[in-house]
Protein backbone atom coordinates (compact mmCIF):
# COMPACT_ATOMS: atom_id res chain seq x y z
CA UNK A 1 0.00 0.00 0.00
CA UNK A 2 1.18 3.60 -1.12
CA UNK A 3 0.72 6.72 0.76
CA UNK A 4 -0.73 9.23 -1.90
CA UNK A 5 1.33 12.15 -1.50
CA UNK A 6 -1.09 14.93 -2.39
CA UNK A 7 -3.19 13.60 0.46
CA UNK A 8 -1.34 12.36 3.18
CA UNK A 9 -4.65 10.90 4.95
CA UNK A 10 -5.31 8.69 1.81
CA UNK A 11 -3.49 5.23 0.61
CA UNK A 12 -3.48 3.95 -3.01
CA UNK A 13 -4.18 0.07 -3.00
CA UNK A 14 -2.52 -1.20 -6.12
CA UNK A 15 -4.72 -3.11 -9.02
CA UNK A 16 -2.36 -5.99 -7.52
CA UNK A 17 -2.49 -5.45 -4.22
CA UNK A 18 -6.51 -5.24 -4.68
CA UNK A 19 -6.34 -8.90 -6.59
CA UNK A 20 -4.51 -10.61 -4.31
CA UNK A 21 -6.34 -9.32 -1.13
CA UNK A 22 -9.92 -10.33 -2.77
CA UNK A 23 -8.56 -13.66 -3.96
CA UNK A 24 -7.63 -14.35 -0.01
CA UNK A 25 -10.55 -13.69 1.23
CA UNK A 26 -12.48 -15.68 -1.23
CA UNK A 27 -10.06 -18.59 -0.57
CA UNK A 28 -11.10 -18.13 3.58
CA UNK A 29 -14.49 -18.23 2.77
CA UNK A 30 -14.39 -21.24 0.83
CA UNK A 31 -12.32 -23.13 3.07
CA UNK A 32 -14.86 -21.85 5.68
CA UNK A 33 -17.48 -23.36 3.36
CA UNK A 34 -15.96 -26.85 2.86
CA UNK A 35 -15.40 -27.13 6.64
CA UNK A 36 -19.31 -26.72 7.33
CA UNK A 37 -20.13 -29.13 4.97
CA UNK A 38 -18.50 -32.02 6.16
CA UNK A 39 -21.17 -33.79 7.29
CA UNK A 40 -23.15 -33.04 4.62
CA UNK A 41 -20.51 -33.95 1.99
CA UNK A 42 -20.05 -37.43 4.20
CA UNK A 43 -24.23 -37.81 3.74
CA UNK A 44 -24.25 -37.26 0.55
CA UNK A 45 -21.40 -39.42 -0.28
CA UNK A 46 -23.28 -42.39 0.72
CA UNK A 47 -25.61 -42.27 -2.18
CA UNK A 48 -23.14 -41.47 -4.77
CA UNK A 49 -19.50 -41.85 -4.18
CA UNK A 50 -17.58 -39.28 -2.65
CA UNK A 51 -15.94 -38.21 -5.95
CA UNK A 52 -19.73 -37.30 -7.47
CA UNK A 53 -20.18 -35.51 -4.17
CA UNK A 54 -17.24 -33.74 -4.61
CA UNK A 55 -18.30 -32.58 -7.75
CA UNK A 56 -21.76 -31.60 -7.23
CA UNK A 57 -21.15 -29.45 -3.98
CA UNK A 58 -18.26 -27.71 -5.67
CA UNK A 59 -20.41 -26.58 -8.55
CA UNK A 60 -23.58 -25.67 -5.91
CA UNK A 61 -21.29 -24.13 -3.25
CA UNK A 62 -17.61 -24.05 -2.90
CA UNK A 63 -16.85 -22.77 -7.01
CA UNK A 64 -19.91 -20.18 -6.25
CA UNK A 65 -18.86 -19.23 -3.10
CA UNK A 66 -15.64 -18.43 -4.36
CA UNK A 67 -16.24 -16.56 -6.76
CA UNK A 68 -18.91 -14.26 -5.19
CA UNK A 69 -16.39 -13.60 -2.15
CA UNK A 70 -13.84 -12.47 -4.68
CA UNK A 71 -15.89 -10.17 -6.57
CA UNK A 72 -18.03 -8.06 -2.56
CA UNK A 73 -14.34 -8.06 -1.44
CA UNK A 74 -13.16 -6.57 -4.72
CA UNK A 75 -15.76 -4.17 -4.97
CA UNK A 76 -15.21 -3.22 -1.62
CA UNK A 77 -11.96 -1.97 -2.76
CA UNK A 78 -12.72 -0.43 -5.70
CA UNK A 79 -12.48 3.08 -6.72
CA UNK A 80 -12.62 5.07 -10.29
CA UNK A 81 -9.48 6.63 -11.24
CA UNK A 82 -10.55 10.31 -11.88
CA UNK A 83 -11.12 11.67 -15.25
CA UNK A 84 -8.28 13.65 -16.13
CA UNK A 85 -10.14 15.37 -18.70
CA UNK A 86 -13.89 16.25 -18.17
CA UNK A 87 -14.77 17.81 -21.28
CA UNK A 88 -12.79 16.13 -24.59
CA UNK A 89 -13.71 17.44 -27.98
CA UNK A 90 -12.26 14.96 -29.91
CA UNK A 91 -13.99 13.66 -32.66
CA UNK A 92 -16.00 10.42 -32.86
CA UNK A 93 -18.05 8.41 -35.09
CA UNK A 94 -21.42 6.75 -34.06
CA UNK A 95 -22.27 3.06 -35.78
CA UNK A 96 -25.68 2.11 -35.84
CA UNK A 97 -26.05 -1.14 -37.08
CA UNK A 98 -29.99 -1.77 -37.85
CA UNK A 99 -32.39 -4.29 -39.12
CA UNK A 100 -36.02 -3.55 -39.05
CA UNK A 101 -35.79 -0.49 -37.04
CA UNK A 102 -38.47 1.68 -38.98
CA UNK A 103 -39.84 2.80 -36.31
CA UNK A 104 -36.91 3.34 -33.73
CA UNK A 105 -34.91 5.04 -35.70
CA UNK A 106 -35.97 8.26 -35.61
CA UNK A 107 -35.96 8.38 -31.45
CA UNK A 108 -32.60 6.53 -31.69
CA UNK A 109 -30.58 9.63 -33.49
CA UNK A 110 -32.59 12.40 -31.43
CA UNK A 111 -30.49 11.19 -28.30
CA UNK A 112 -27.88 11.77 -30.47
CA UNK A 113 -28.42 15.31 -31.10
CA UNK A 114 -29.46 15.74 -27.97
CA UNK A 115 -25.85 14.86 -26.21
CA UNK A 116 -23.83 17.64 -24.50
CA UNK A 117 -20.52 16.86 -26.01
CA UNK A 118 -18.82 20.05 -27.90
CA UNK A 119 -16.72 17.22 -30.26
CA UNK A 120 -17.79 16.74 -33.87
CA UNK A 121 -20.09 14.13 -34.17
CA UNK A 122 -20.10 12.07 -37.16
CA UNK A 123 -23.02 9.31 -37.37
CA UNK A 124 -23.39 5.97 -39.88
CA UNK A 125 -26.53 4.43 -40.25
CA UNK A 126 -25.97 0.75 -41.69
CA UNK A 127 -29.00 -0.88 -43.07
CA UNK A 128 -28.59 -4.42 -42.74
CA UNK A 129 -30.78 -6.42 -45.13
CA UNK A 130 -33.97 -4.65 -43.84
CA UNK A 131 -37.58 -5.92 -45.06
CA UNK A 132 -39.11 -2.23 -44.10
CA UNK A 133 -38.07 1.01 -44.96
CA UNK A 134 -35.05 1.42 -42.57
CA UNK A 135 -32.94 3.20 -44.68
CA UNK A 136 -35.41 5.67 -45.79
CA UNK A 137 -36.63 6.43 -41.92
CA UNK A 138 -32.58 7.48 -41.22
CA UNK A 139 -31.92 9.69 -44.19
CA UNK A 140 -35.68 11.31 -42.94
CA UNK A 141 -34.51 11.90 -39.09
CA UNK A 142 -31.17 12.80 -40.32
CA UNK A 143 -32.34 15.91 -42.55
CA UNK A 144 -34.72 16.44 -39.95
CA UNK A 145 -31.91 16.93 -37.28
CA UNK A 146 -29.36 18.24 -38.69
CA UNK A 147 -26.79 15.70 -38.00
CA UNK A 148 -23.81 14.67 -40.09
CA UNK A 149 -25.43 11.41 -41.29
CA UNK A 150 -24.55 8.73 -43.63
CA UNK A 151 -26.85 5.86 -44.30
CA UNK A 152 -25.04 2.71 -46.33
CA UNK A 153 -26.53 -0.58 -46.92
CA UNK A 154 -25.10 -4.39 -46.49
CA UNK A 155 -27.23 -7.26 -47.65
CA UNK A 156 -24.84 -10.11 -45.91
CA UNK A 157 -27.17 -10.65 -42.80
CA UNK A 158 -25.09 -10.28 -39.39
CA UNK A 159 -24.36 -7.37 -37.08
CA UNK A 160 -20.86 -8.42 -38.16
CA UNK A 161 -20.92 -7.48 -41.36
CA UNK A 162 -23.04 -4.51 -40.99
CA UNK A 163 -20.52 -2.84 -38.77
CA UNK A 164 -17.42 -4.14 -40.75
CA UNK A 165 -19.01 -2.72 -43.74
CA UNK A 166 -19.02 0.55 -41.91
CA UNK A 167 -15.18 0.36 -40.73
CA UNK A 168 -13.81 1.32 -43.44
CA UNK A 169 -15.59 4.50 -43.86
CA UNK A 170 -14.71 5.74 -40.48
CA UNK A 171 -12.04 8.88 -40.25
CA UNK A 172 -12.26 9.38 -36.70
CA UNK A 173 -9.36 7.99 -34.53
CA UNK A 174 -12.38 7.00 -31.64
CA UNK A 175 -15.85 5.67 -33.13
CA UNK A 176 -18.73 4.48 -31.11
CA UNK A 177 -21.16 1.48 -31.31
CA UNK A 178 -25.06 1.93 -30.62
CA UNK A 179 -28.13 -0.36 -30.95
CA UNK A 180 -30.61 1.30 -32.65
CA UNK A 181 -33.16 0.67 -29.77
CA UNK A 182 -31.18 1.89 -27.45
CA UNK A 183 -30.96 6.20 -26.13
CA UNK A 184 -28.05 7.81 -24.73
CA UNK A 185 -28.53 9.54 -21.68
CA UNK A 186 -27.34 13.05 -22.28
CA UNK A 187 -23.96 13.17 -20.83
CA UNK A 188 -23.01 9.54 -22.12
CA UNK A 189 -20.78 10.09 -25.08
CA UNK A 190 -19.00 13.19 -22.60
CA UNK A 191 -18.54 10.66 -20.24
CA UNK A 192 -17.14 7.58 -22.16
CA UNK A 193 -15.18 9.63 -24.01
CA UNK A 194 -13.36 11.21 -21.02
CA UNK A 195 -12.84 7.96 -19.76
CA UNK A 196 -11.02 6.92 -22.76
CA UNK A 197 -8.82 10.56 -22.93
CA UNK A 198 -7.76 9.72 -19.24
CA UNK A 199 -6.85 5.97 -19.84
CA UNK A 200 -3.47 5.16 -20.70
CA UNK A 201 -2.36 4.59 -23.97
CA UNK A 202 -2.97 0.59 -24.34
CA UNK A 203 -6.49 1.25 -23.02
CA UNK A 204 -8.30 0.07 -26.54
CA UNK A 205 -11.85 0.34 -25.31
CA UNK A 206 -14.52 1.64 -22.83
CA UNK A 207 -17.63 -0.15 -22.60
CA UNK A 208 -20.33 1.77 -21.45
CA UNK A 209 -23.24 0.92 -18.44
CA UNK A 210 -26.57 0.11 -20.62
CA UNK A 211 -29.49 -0.04 -18.20
CA UNK A 212 -33.20 -1.19 -18.88
CA UNK A 213 -35.52 1.62 -20.29
CA UNK A 214 -39.31 -0.74 -20.42
CA UNK A 215 -39.10 -1.83 -17.09
CA UNK A 216 -42.10 -0.61 -16.00
CA UNK A 217 -43.61 -3.11 -19.67
CA UNK A 218 -44.07 -6.42 -17.38
CA UNK A 219 -42.90 -8.38 -15.12
CA UNK A 220 -39.89 -9.95 -17.58
CA UNK A 221 -38.99 -6.41 -17.92
CA UNK A 222 -39.10 -5.66 -14.30
CA UNK A 223 -36.86 -8.56 -13.11
CA UNK A 224 -34.22 -7.70 -16.41
CA UNK A 225 -33.96 -4.10 -14.36
CA UNK A 226 -32.31 -5.30 -11.71
CA UNK A 227 -29.84 -7.52 -13.67
CA UNK A 228 -28.81 -4.98 -15.77
CA UNK A 229 -28.37 -2.21 -12.36
CA UNK A 230 -26.88 -4.93 -10.35
CA UNK A 231 -25.91 -7.82 -12.14
CA UNK A 232 -24.52 -6.95 -15.15
CA UNK A 233 -23.11 -3.35 -13.30
CA UNK A 234 -21.54 -5.27 -10.95
CA UNK A 235 -19.44 -7.81 -13.11
CA UNK A 236 -18.68 -4.60 -14.97
CA UNK A 237 -17.69 -2.61 -12.22
CA UNK A 238 -15.31 -5.56 -11.42
CA UNK A 239 -13.90 -6.50 -14.61
CA UNK A 240 -13.19 -2.80 -15.12
CA UNK A 241 -11.40 -2.58 -11.77
CA UNK A 242 -8.66 -5.24 -13.15
CA UNK A 243 -8.35 -3.75 -16.25
CA UNK A 244 -10.07 -6.57 -18.10
CA UNK A 245 -13.74 -5.77 -19.24
CA UNK A 246 -14.80 -8.88 -20.82
CA UNK A 247 -17.20 -7.64 -23.22
CA UNK A 248 -17.41 -3.63 -24.66
CA UNK A 249 -20.99 -4.52 -25.58
CA UNK A 250 -22.43 -3.80 -29.02
CA UNK A 251 -25.30 -2.04 -27.92
CA UNK A 252 -22.87 0.83 -26.09
CA UNK A 253 -19.37 1.11 -26.62
CA UNK A 254 -16.11 3.18 -27.63
CA UNK A 255 -12.86 1.66 -29.52
CA UNK A 256 -9.81 3.16 -30.85
CA UNK A 257 -10.53 3.07 -34.38
CA UNK A 258 -7.08 1.31 -35.37
CA UNK A 259 -7.51 -1.37 -32.75
CA UNK A 260 -10.60 -3.07 -34.58
CA UNK A 261 -8.73 -2.94 -37.73
CA UNK A 262 -5.52 -4.18 -36.02
CA UNK A 263 -8.01 -7.20 -35.18
CA UNK A 264 -9.57 -7.33 -38.39
CA UNK A 265 -12.60 -5.76 -37.14
CA UNK A 266 -16.00 -7.59 -35.87
CA UNK A 267 -15.47 -11.47 -36.32
CA UNK A 268 -18.00 -13.96 -38.13
CA UNK A 269 -19.58 -14.54 -34.36
CA UNK A 270 -23.20 -14.95 -32.53
CA UNK A 271 -21.17 -13.26 -29.77
CA UNK A 272 -19.21 -10.89 -32.05
CA UNK A 273 -18.48 -7.88 -29.42
CA UNK A 274 -17.59 -10.82 -26.73
CA UNK A 275 -15.09 -12.08 -29.72
CA UNK A 276 -14.00 -8.46 -30.39
CA UNK A 277 -13.20 -7.43 -26.99
CA UNK A 278 -11.09 -10.78 -26.28
CA UNK A 279 -8.71 -10.30 -29.22
CA UNK A 280 -8.20 -6.86 -28.02
CA UNK A 281 -7.29 -8.70 -24.10
CA UNK A 282 -5.17 -11.28 -26.05
CA UNK A 283 -3.01 -8.72 -27.41
CA UNK A 284 -2.26 -7.27 -24.11
CA UNK A 285 -4.35 -4.26 -24.66
CA UNK A 286 -7.31 -2.95 -21.62
CA UNK A 287 -11.15 -2.21 -21.94
CA UNK A 288 -11.88 0.16 -19.55
CA UNK A 289 -15.73 0.53 -18.21
CA UNK A 290 -17.60 3.91 -17.41
CA UNK A 291 -19.93 3.81 -15.23
CA UNK A 292 -20.96 7.35 -15.89
CA UNK A 293 -21.47 6.54 -19.26
CA UNK A 294 -25.33 5.35 -19.43
CA UNK A 295 -27.34 3.97 -21.90
CA UNK A 296 -31.15 2.96 -21.81
CA UNK A 297 -32.08 -0.05 -24.15
CA UNK A 298 -35.22 -1.96 -24.78
CA UNK A 299 -35.47 -5.61 -22.84
CA UNK A 300 -36.99 -9.01 -23.94
CA UNK A 301 -40.46 -8.80 -22.74
CA UNK A 302 -41.63 -12.28 -23.20
CA UNK A 303 -40.03 -15.37 -21.88
CA UNK A 304 -39.83 -16.53 -25.68
CA UNK A 305 -37.49 -13.39 -26.63
CA UNK A 306 -35.68 -13.62 -23.15
CA UNK A 307 -34.50 -17.36 -23.72
CA UNK A 308 -33.37 -16.29 -27.78
CA UNK A 309 -31.63 -13.69 -26.25
CA UNK A 310 -29.69 -14.82 -23.16
CA UNK A 311 -28.88 -18.27 -25.56
CA UNK A 312 -26.94 -15.97 -27.69
CA UNK A 313 -25.27 -14.61 -25.23
CA UNK A 314 -24.14 -18.39 -23.84
CA UNK A 315 -23.46 -19.45 -27.27
CA UNK A 316 -21.12 -16.53 -27.50
CA UNK A 317 -19.23 -16.99 -24.72
CA UNK A 318 -18.05 -20.25 -25.92
CA UNK A 319 -17.03 -19.21 -29.27
CA UNK A 320 -14.92 -16.66 -27.43
CA UNK A 321 -13.68 -19.87 -25.18
CA UNK A 322 -13.00 -21.54 -28.45
CA UNK A 323 -11.09 -18.90 -30.44
CA UNK A 324 -8.93 -17.26 -26.91
CA UNK A 325 -8.24 -19.86 -24.34
CA UNK A 326 -8.04 -18.03 -21.12
CA UNK A 327 -4.19 -19.60 -20.01
CA UNK A 328 -3.22 -17.69 -23.46
CA UNK A 329 -4.34 -14.24 -22.34
CA UNK A 330 -1.67 -12.33 -21.50
CA UNK A 331 -2.31 -10.44 -18.05
CA UNK A 332 -2.93 -12.92 -15.32
CA UNK A 333 -6.56 -11.11 -14.63
CA UNK A 334 -7.97 -11.44 -17.57
CA UNK A 335 -6.19 -15.20 -17.10
CA UNK A 336 -8.53 -15.52 -13.73
CA UNK A 337 -11.42 -13.45 -15.06
CA UNK A 338 -11.98 -15.70 -18.33
CA UNK A 339 -11.12 -18.85 -16.75
CA UNK A 340 -14.32 -17.96 -14.76
CA UNK A 341 -15.98 -18.02 -18.00
CA UNK A 342 -14.82 -21.56 -18.82
CA UNK A 343 -16.75 -22.77 -15.99
CA UNK A 344 -19.64 -21.21 -16.03
CA UNK A 345 -21.07 -24.08 -18.24
CA UNK A 346 -20.07 -26.50 -15.58
CA UNK A 347 -21.77 -24.35 -12.88
CA UNK A 348 -24.74 -24.02 -15.14
CA UNK A 349 -25.11 -27.81 -16.10
CA UNK A 350 -24.64 -28.57 -11.93
CA UNK A 351 -27.08 -25.83 -11.35
CA UNK A 352 -30.16 -27.03 -13.60
CA UNK A 353 -29.42 -30.44 -13.22
CA UNK A 354 -28.75 -31.38 -9.63
CA UNK A 355 -29.51 -28.01 -7.91
CA UNK A 356 -32.86 -27.57 -9.06
CA UNK A 357 -34.06 -30.80 -8.78
CA UNK A 358 -32.79 -30.70 -5.11
CA UNK A 359 -34.76 -28.09 -4.17
CA UNK A 360 -37.73 -30.14 -4.99
CA UNK A 361 -36.25 -32.73 -2.73
CA UNK A 362 -35.44 -30.08 0.18
CA UNK A 363 -39.06 -28.72 -0.01
CA UNK A 364 -39.95 -32.91 1.22
CA UNK A 365 -37.36 -32.39 3.57
CA UNK A 366 -34.39 -34.83 1.78
CA UNK A 367 -31.02 -32.31 1.69
CA UNK A 368 -28.76 -34.47 -0.10
CA UNK A 369 -28.23 -31.78 -2.50
CA UNK A 370 -29.55 -28.41 -1.15
CA UNK A 371 -28.49 -28.42 2.11
CA UNK A 372 -27.96 -25.81 4.80
CA UNK A 373 -24.64 -25.19 3.99
CA UNK A 374 -25.89 -23.88 0.41
CA UNK A 375 -27.75 -21.06 1.96
CA UNK A 376 -24.16 -19.55 2.48
CA UNK A 377 -23.98 -18.20 -0.68
CA UNK A 378 -27.29 -16.27 -0.15
CA UNK A 379 -25.52 -13.62 2.41
CA UNK A 380 -23.20 -13.06 -0.13
CA UNK A 381 -25.61 -12.63 -3.09
CA UNK A 382 -27.42 -9.64 -0.38
CA UNK A 383 -23.96 -8.03 0.21
CA UNK A 384 -22.64 -7.82 -3.80
CA UNK A 385 -25.97 -6.73 -4.47
CA UNK A 386 -26.25 -3.66 -1.29
CA UNK A 387 -23.07 -2.75 -2.77
CA UNK A 388 -23.68 -2.54 -5.95
CA UNK A 389 -26.88 -0.90 -5.31
CA UNK A 390 -24.63 1.71 -3.49
CA UNK A 391 -22.30 2.74 -6.14
CA UNK A 392 -25.49 2.70 -8.76
CA UNK A 393 -27.20 5.06 -6.35
CA UNK A 394 -24.44 7.71 -6.72
CA UNK A 395 -23.93 7.05 -10.47
CA UNK A 396 -27.73 8.22 -10.63
CA UNK A 397 -27.42 11.14 -8.09
CA UNK A 398 -24.65 12.24 -10.40
CA UNK A 399 -26.85 12.03 -13.96
CA UNK A 400 -29.74 13.59 -12.27
CA UNK A 401 -31.38 10.45 -12.56
CA UNK A 402 -33.82 8.52 -10.50
CA UNK A 403 -34.12 4.98 -9.26
CA UNK A 404 -37.07 3.12 -9.75
CA UNK A 405 -39.05 1.59 -7.04
CA UNK A 406 -39.11 -2.18 -8.01
CA UNK A 407 -39.17 -4.56 -5.37
CA UNK A 408 -40.92 -7.32 -6.77
CA UNK A 409 -38.25 -7.35 -9.36
CA UNK A 410 -35.88 -7.02 -7.07
CA UNK A 411 -36.85 -9.75 -5.03
CA UNK A 412 -37.72 -12.07 -8.10
CA UNK A 413 -34.37 -11.32 -9.63
CA UNK A 414 -32.43 -12.51 -6.40
CA UNK A 415 -34.41 -15.46 -5.50
CA UNK A 416 -35.94 -16.80 -8.89
CA UNK A 417 -34.17 -15.40 -11.97
CA UNK A 418 -31.16 -17.52 -11.78
CA UNK A 419 -33.32 -20.82 -11.43
CA UNK A 420 -34.47 -19.48 -15.64
CA UNK A 421 -30.79 -18.04 -16.63
CA UNK A 422 -29.13 -21.71 -15.55
CA UNK A 423 -30.76 -23.92 -17.70
CA UNK A 424 -31.49 -20.63 -21.01
CA UNK A 425 -27.81 -20.88 -21.15
CA UNK A 426 -27.61 -24.82 -20.64
CA UNK A 427 -29.82 -24.43 -23.82
CA UNK A 428 -27.61 -21.96 -25.82
CA UNK A 429 -24.42 -24.36 -25.10
CA UNK A 430 -25.74 -27.17 -26.79
CA UNK A 431 -27.46 -25.07 -29.30
CA UNK A 432 -23.24 -23.94 -29.54
CA UNK A 433 -22.54 -27.87 -29.39
CA UNK A 434 -24.75 -28.53 -32.36
CA UNK A 435 -24.08 -25.52 -34.51
CA UNK A 436 -27.78 -24.54 -34.50
CA UNK A 437 -28.53 -21.62 -36.99
CA UNK A 438 -27.51 -18.32 -35.58
CA UNK A 439 -30.05 -15.51 -35.66
CA UNK A 440 -28.94 -11.73 -34.95
CA UNK A 441 -32.27 -10.57 -33.46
Amino acid sequence: MKRRYDNPKTYYISVNEKYNFSHIVALLWMLFSIVLSIPWLNDFARYISWPAAVLIISGISYIPGYMNAFMVSSLLLDRQPPLMQSNPKLPITVLIACHNEEKSIHTTLSYVVKQEYEGRIEVIVIDNNSSDRTAEAAKAAGEELGIDLRVVEEKTPGKNHALNRALSLVNTELMITLDADTLLHKWALKHIVSRMASAPPEVCAVAGAVLVRNSRNNFFAKVQEWDYFLGIASIKRLQGMFQGTLVAQGAFSLYKTEAVRAVNGWPDAIGEDIVLTWNFLAKGWKVYFEPLAVAFTDVPESFRHLVRQRSRWARGMIEALKIVKPWQQPSKYTKYLTGCNLLMPYLDVVYTFCWLPGLVLAFFGIFWIVGPTTLFVLPLTFAQNYILYRFQKQVFRTLNLRIRKNLRGFFAYVLVYQMIMSPVSVYGYIQEVLQRKRVWK
